[in-house]
């Protein structure tokens, strides 16, 4: 076994559990930590910031973008990273905060290229779950008519009606057919998928919950 397996080994199997941080609902690992770990690992391992016409960012018409290359044991790893905001979008007029900010992020993310905390970005190469600032809104039950005063007649109460979901609380038309496409990646059964997660059909998944069936068949593409 080459001393990179070796270091490999030993970076994935530290435990990060006390250093991940939470900003919002995304996971983010101190990076004094990540170098720190790194270095004790391999004291002769660099990273280098890329630089740009000179710039240690490339602006272009999708968003600025950073690049950090993590070097271990002789092997160069690097991570291009968006320059984004707490909320994961990106920042059209960053600060020279932002760009520090995103190049430790990139740091952090090319480091776990090596081996540690690559565990906690499993899955986050997933469509947006939860688009928006407000969260996700309860099912609601469209109101049965009142009966005029003039009837003589008042209609029957419909019993055991469960409730209508609202399609916008459902998942996007993109979520849908990425769904769709890991059953197919992963030759799932469809019924059987439905059943576990307890839903009728793949279009009433709700967003809240569409998170956890993605990562299921992501785990299963994986372990393919």
């Amino acid at each position: 076994m080459t001393d990179q397996s070796n270091t490999f080994r030993s970076l994935f199997q530290i435990d990060v559990s006390k250093y991940v941080e939470m900003k919002g609902q995304f996971s983010y690992l101190s990076w004094p930590f990540a170098v720190a770990q790194l270095r004790l690992a391999d004291p002769n391992a660099y990273w280098e910031v890329r630089r740009f016409d000179g710039l240690p960012y490339l602006n272009t018409e999708l968003g600025y973008f950073v690049e950090v290359a993590v070097t271990v044991q002789g092997v160069t790893l690097s991570q291009i990273h968006p320059v984004l905001d707490h909320k994961n979008r990106p920042i059209l007029a960053p600060t020279p905060f932002d760009i520090n900010t995103s190049i430790q992020r990139s740091l952090v993310k090319a480091i776990a290229l090596h081996g540690l905390g690559l565990n906690i970005y499993a899955g986050e190469d997933l469509p947006d779950l939860n688009a928006g600032d407000e969260p996700p809104k309860p099912p609601q039950v469209a109101e049965e008519p009142k009966p005029k005063r003039t009837s003589k007649v008042t209609p029957m109460p419909i019993r055991d009606q469960p409730p209508v979901p609202v399609r916008s609380d459902c998942l996007t038309d993109a979520q849908l057919r990425f769904v769709r496409r890991l059953i197919s990646e992963t030759g799932s059964d469809t019924d059987q998928l439905l059943a576990y997660f307890g839903f009728d059909s793949l279009e009433s998944i709700p967003k809240a919950e569409v998170n956890r069936v993605i990562k299921a068949l992501e785990s299963k593409r994986r372990a393919a």
